[in-house]
C-alpha cells in the first residue's frame, strides 16, 4: 500500500494529513486519514466511489470492515467522522448492479457483512460522527444510524427506502431508527420509503443537526464537534458511552450496575487526577488516556 502525508488549512492553524491508500487500478473506495497536529486523535473515513454515488459494494464493505477493526485498537483515535468524498452522494445504499449478477445464495452473507459493518460502527469505543453531505439512501443511511451522532446538509436527501424493492432494511435500520425518533414514526418512514431532507431529519431527530452552506458543510461541522471532543478526558468519554449505550437498550438495574463498575474505574485513573490538578492551577489539563 503507499503511504502519504499531506497538509490541510485549518481555523487553527494547518493540520497534517496521513493518508494510506491501496494500490489499484480504480481511486481507491476507502482512504482512512489519521489528523496530525492540533487535531491528531480524530480519524475519518472518506469514501470514494463517484461512479456508484458511493454504492456499497464487496470490497467497500471488506475494506470498511478491515479499517473498523483497526480502528478498534487504535490507542491514539479518539473520535472518528464518516464521510463522503464524491460531490452530492454520502452512501446510495447496495451497490444493485453488483448485487444483480450475485448468485442468490451470496445475497444473505453480503447482508450480514454490511449489518456486521454497522455493528462495529456503533460498537467502537471512540465516538463516530457520520457527515451526510449528499444522498443517503438505504445502507448508506443506516450506516450513519449506526454513529453516535449525525450531521446533514440541509438539503441531503435521505431514507430508509428499502421497501420500495420488496426488502426491508437489513443492516440495524430497523432497530437503530426507532431508538431515535420512536417505534411509530420509524415505521411510517420505514413502511413508505420516505425520502427527506436534512431539515426534517434534523426536526424529527434523525440527526442531530442540519447545516446550511457549501460543498462540505456538513463534513467541517463534524469537524468542530470532533475538535470539541478531542480535548475531553478519553477514558471518561469512553466509559459514558459504555454507559449511555447500555441504558437504550437494558433497565435501570444492569445500567446501575455498568456505571458504577464504569466509575470504579474512573477513579483510578491518572486523567481524573490530572483534570483535577489543571483546575486547582487554572491550567488546560494535558489528557494522555491513562
Amino acid at each position: 500500500r503507499m503511504f502519504s502525508r499531506g497538509l490541510v488549512s485549518s481555523r487553527s492553524g494547518v493540520t497534517q494529513v496521513i493518508s494510506f491508500r491501496f494500490l489499484s487500478t480504480e481511486p481507491a473506495c476507502l482512504t482512512v486519514d489519521r489528523l496530525e497536529g492540533n487535531d491528531k486523535g480524530i480519524v475519518v473515513f472518506r469514501i470514494n466511489r463517484p461512479k456508484t454515488k458511493n454504492a456499497i459494494s464487496k470490497e467497500l464493505i471488506f475494506r470498511l470492515h478491515q479499517e473498523a477493526d483497526a480502528l478498534a485498537v487504535d490507542s491514539e483515535a479518539r473520535v472518528v467522522i464518516l464521510k463522503s468524498d464524491v460531490p452530492g452522494a454520502f452512501c446510495s445504499g447496495a451497490d444493485l448492479k453488483e448485487r444483480k449478477t450475485m448468485p442468490q445464495s451470496e445475497v444473505g452473507g453480503l447482508v450480514k457483512r454490511l449489518r456486521g459493518f454497522a455493528d462495529k460502527i456503533a460498537s467502537l469505543p471512540i465516538p463516530s460522527i457520520a457527515a451526510l453531505d449528499g444522498v443517503a439512501y438505504g445502507g448508506g443511511l443506516e450506516f450513519a444510524l449506526a454513529c453516535d451522532m449525525r450531521v446533514a446538509a440541509a438539503t441531503t436527501k435521505m431514507g430508509l427506502t428499502e421497501t420500495r424493492l420488496a426488502i426491508f432494511p437489513g443492516a440495524g435500520g430497523c432497530q437503530r431508527l426507532p431508538r431515535l425518533i420512536g417505534g411509530s414514526k420509524a415505521k411510517e418512514l420505514i413502511f413508505t420509503a420516505r425520502i427527506f431532507d436534512g431539515k426534517e431529519a434534523e426536526r424529527m431527530g434523525v440527526v442531530n443537526l442540519a447545516v446550511e452552506g457549501g460543498e462540505e458543510a456538513a463534513y467541517q461541522k463534524a469537524l468542530e464537534m470532533a475538535r470539541e471532543i478531542i480535548p475531553r478526558g478519553p477514558v471518561g468519554v469512553r466509559l459514558a458511552k459504555v454507559v449511555i449505550d447500555t441504558a437504550l437498550r437494558a433497565d435501570a438495574e444492569v445500567t446501575n450496575r455498568v456505571e458504577e463498575q464504569a466509575y470504579d474505574r474512573i477513579i483510578l485513573t491518572k486523567d481524573r487526577v490530572e483534570g483535577l490538578a489543571a483546575f486547582n492551577e487554572k491550567r488546560p489539563p494535558v489528557y494522555k488516556g491513562e
